[in-house]
């Protein structure tokens, strides 16, 4: 037993009530053993009271630990450490640099346990000002070589995404040890070099959970989701069990990627490793049945959380909206509200999206006022731009321009993007030639406005505007980004892009579709050509038009599933009309219910009919 053990205990037994504070578990305890040294004087012992204080502070009674401390005279620095890092990590992390200044203003010196939790509260606050001016003080104080402090000072300019700052610190650490690797992985993935996170991360010579949760997250905040899969993939086969966590990363890029197949063994991992279904997991799961195409798995999620927030009701009200299910969309809404649950800015975003989908004008207007009027939140961009998409759904044209123009706050592309698309809907070659000019004025490298403006010109006979658009685009040097389709089979993602060879049954795929192609020309199918790139001839419009992405993945869908067995398909953009077309005449000649989920929503293919009502 070193010393300072030994001081503690002689004082411990000096006063054997300070040995009851390692087993007090409730307030109530803690104030019996503060009354017990009021009585007995012993309060005003230093060490005695700053035990007080740090196991009252252990326990996160920050308020209780307060009073105590303006009772102390002389606080020392084991009092000021103890509250520095109990607010470095709660709801108040100011706290923390406030007894700081107070140390400092009684002259009491630190020490190396100071400054890892100072720092850690400039994190907290989100203020790299404050953070820089306690590196300062680091240095000043010579604790810049401490490991301790150094990885506290890591993980600060990773999280703010100083890489520059990080790397320096890094290269610096004599001892580096899986907190400094995790923090640069961190920092890596922060500034987007998800590259040098993962060369990092193999460079590693051991890894904690942590570890392979941060560079699995930095993958999928990067929209790299295939990554961030296959190296889950890799820690499976490493014998190690994730946690919740990590499963939240994989399970997100599996919503991302639309694989349901894939995404429903995640949850069975889930179920048979027994991780913890928490809310931010549940939200997670819920989030990616919805996006994977089983809206009624997501319900089903949904309605077994134990605990729900608002972002939970968010992601199958979304969901929900997605999937053309309005009615439901709404209902599940006014239920959150009687929960007492406030709605979010995003959870009225969704119920505006599900109005819009369903043309539901006068709910949705009605949804729109209650914002500011009874939840005294501002209405964002994001709810204007869906109710100018909702009055230009239903037609109104005129009534979402002027709505535009009387905004209160200036509108940003998307905006004035959904009322281009209002435009195609309704052929109104006159509005979208004002709005077009204005789209491509705000955004000219954006090549989907020139794109939808251009189609429409054409679908109006408009063709001298529809050579202009083409060589506008050439002029600026705007390429339209090659669609494509994604279909999972076997826990395989298959990627399909048209004119594309390369996969190994592409033979069989295209006699599939002339297979299919002819039993839809029987339902009446002729092949809608408006939308297809309009500098080459007709016969090659039409070829063109017939080998579209998810054309392609149907066929390949048909070919290696069972009759009656429902398709899945994931395209990265918004459905074309003549695909939109074939695909219903699909569902209804091979009695398949096809699902395919674009840019903007999910299509559900059955007998002939879609859910969106050819409303989309």
């Amino acid at each position: 037993m070193n010393g300072s053990s030994l001081i503690s205990r002689t004082l411990k037994l000096k006063n054997p009530k300070l040995l009851l504070l390692e087993s007090c578990s409730t307030l109530s305890h803690l104030k019996i053993i503060h009354a017990h040294m009021i009585r007995t004087h012993t309060i005003f012992d230093v060490f005695s009271a700053s035990r007080l204080i740090s196991n009252t502070i252990d326990k996160n009674f920050l308020d209780y630990a307060l009073q105590l401390f303006y009772q102390i005279q002389n606080p020392n620095l084991f009092i000021f450490n103890a509250f520095i890092r109990g607010f470095s990590e709660s709801k108040n992390p100011v706290q923390s640099v406030y007894f700081y200044v107070q140390s400092q203003r009684l002259a009491i010196f630190p020490d190396n346990l100071t400054y890892p939790f100072l720092v850690k509260a400039c994190t907290q606050l989100g203020c790299l000002d404050m953070g820089v001016q306690a590196h300062g003080r680091v240095i000043r104080h010579g604790f810049e070589s401490d490991v301790y402090v150094q990885n506290s000072l890591l993980n600060m300019y990773s999280t703010f995404g100083n890489i520059e700052a990080a790397s320096y610190i890094f290269r610096t650490i004599s001892e580096l040890d899986v907190v400094s690797w995790t923090s640069m992985i961190a920092g890596y993935n922060k500034s987007g070099d998800v590259e040098s996170a993962r060369e990092l991360f193999d460079k590693m010579p051991e890894r904690n959970l942590v570890t392979w949760s941060t560079m699995i997250s930095g993958y999928a905040k990067n929209d790299l989701f295939d990554k961030a899969v296959e190296l889950f993939d890799v820690l499976k086969s490493r014998g190690i069990r994730a946690n919740e966590t990590v499963m939240v990363s994989v399970i997100s890029s599996y919503a991302h990627l639309g694989t349901l197949e894939l995404g429903e063994k995640a949850h069975d991992y889930v179920v048979r490793n027994k991780i913890t279904v928490n809310l931010i997991l549940g939200t997670a799961l819920v989030d990616m049945y919805a996006r994977c195409g089983s809206i009624d798995k997501a319900v089903r999620v949904f309605e077994e959380l134990v605990e729900k927030d608002a972002l939970s009701w968010t992601a199958l009200i979304a969901g929900l909206a997605m999937h053309g299910h309005a009615e439901k969309a709404l209902q599940y809404f006014s239920d959150m509200v009687k929960t007492g649950l406030i709605p979010r800015d995003v959870t009225f975003t969704a119920v505006l999206s599900a109005c819009s989908h369903r043309g539901l004008v006068k709910r949705g207007m009605e949804i729109f006022e209650s914002i500011k009027r009874d939840y005294c939140i501002e209405p964002r961009l994001e709810h204007y731009g869906c109710m100018v998409d909702l009055l230009g759904r239903a037609g109104k044209l005129a009534e979402a321009e002027k709505f535009i123009l009387e905004m209160p706050v200036k509108p940003n592309a998307p905006i004035w993007g959904a009322l281009l698309g209002a435009c195609r809907i309704y052929k109104n070659a006159e509005v979208a030639e004002r709005v077009g000019k204005i789209l491509i004025e705000l955004q000219p490298e954006h090549s989907g406005y020139y794109v939808l403006l251009s189609n429409i010109y054409a679908r109006t006979n408009k063709w001298e505007n529809v050579e202009n658009m083409r060589q506008v685009m050439k002029g600026r040097g705007v390429k339209k980004p090659p669609g494509y389709s994604l279909i999972e089979m076997d826990g395989k993602v298959h990627n399909f892009t048209i004119g594309d060879k390369t996969h190994s049954e592409i033979e069989n795929i295209e006699k599939m579709w002339e297979e299919i192609l002819g039993k839809i020309k029987l339902e009446g199918y002729t092949g809608n050509t408006a939308d297809a790139m309009f500098d080459i001839d007709e016969e090659e419009k039409e070829n063109a038009v017939h080998r579209h992405s998810e054309k392609l993945a149907i066929a390949y869908g048909i070919m290696k599933t069972k009759a009656h067995t429902p398709i899945r398909i994931v395209k990265n953009l918004r459905v074309c009309e003549d695909c939109h077309t074939a695909t219903k005449l699909i569902s209804k000649v091979y009695e398949r219910e096809l699902i395919v989920r674009d840019r903007n929503r999910f299509h559900h293919f059955v007998g002939g009919s879609c859910s969106c009502m050819d409303y989309w």
